[in-house]
């Protein structure tokens, strides 16, 4: 890793502004901790207002910004292809959004990096055919939800066609190479339940609001969902509810 690279390292480290010992830096950048004493020194005379000492740790004060990100050839192959997941397989305002952060890496881009970038989006495809736009829609509402922590009602058909109405507490998504699943609490199960989200007809959000602030629903139901693939694998395999 170039020095420079590394001091933009340590910065993005220390910008949440906990205190990092020089040994937990020196091991995530795999150099010693001496160089990072010497990395220190020269940010805090370059003006990264960086507080502490060694042996005790580092941090970085609150409300500093970080100098303007330089990407690799290979971070950015990562973010086209990443965008280009979320533009075929996520809900159409999340692939929307997608498209105008990509836009943005692009404005600022030096010319060095355009053609590489340029390439990229050419010889990386990601097809959305096999997960048509309406089927993903109900995620834009699902997403909200999660959000701001409101109960949702929807409308869901079941892999035997019947039809049944929810009101569940939306907890989190999960993609899974061939279709979405929500993770959620439901109402009338009175239990942690898994939807696939290309079953869901219709989503209303409700006024009504749930608390998973902090993720402890959403790490119970992780929790919940593991035993039970377990437990699924075991009996042959199952399909989500």
């Amino acid at each position: 890793m170039r020095p420079a690279d590394r001091l933009f390292q340590i910065i993005l480290m220390l910008r949440h502004g906990r205190v990092t010992t020089a040994r937990a830096l020196a091991d995530a950048l795999e150099v010693s901790e001496r160089t990072i004493y010497r990395d220190i020194a020269d940010l805090v005379a370059s003006g990264a207002p960086i507080d502490g000492e060694a042996g005790v740790g580092y941090r970085l004060r609150r409300g500093y910004q970080v100098p303007p990100l330089m990407f690799t050839g290979d971070e950015l192959e990562a973010l086209v292809i990443g965008a280009k997941l979320v533009q075929a397989w996520a809900d159409p305002a999340l692939g929307k959004a997608a498209a105008q952060a990509m836009a943005r890496v692009e404005a600022v881009l030096p010319r060095a990096l355009e053609a590489r970038i340029a390439a990229s989006e050419m010889r990386f495809c990601a097809p959305g055919f096999m997960q048509p736009a309406p089927l993903r829609e109900p995620m834009t509402l699902l997403r909200q939800g999660m959000e701001k922590g409101l109960k949702v009602e929807v409308r869901y058909r079941r892999a035997d066609g019947e039809i049944s109405r929810r009101m569940l507490w939306p907890l989190g998504l999960v993609f899974w190479g061939h279709c979405w699943t929500l993770g959620a609490w439901c109402e009338l199960r009175q239990c942690f339940r898994t939807f696939r989200v290309d079953r869901i007809e219709a989503v209303m959000i409700c006024g009504d609001g749930f608390d998973d602030r902090y993720g402890h629903l959403w790490r119970d139901y992780l929790a919940a969902a593991r035993a039970e693939g377990e437990t699924a694998c075991a009996a042959g395999g199952a399909e989500p509810h």
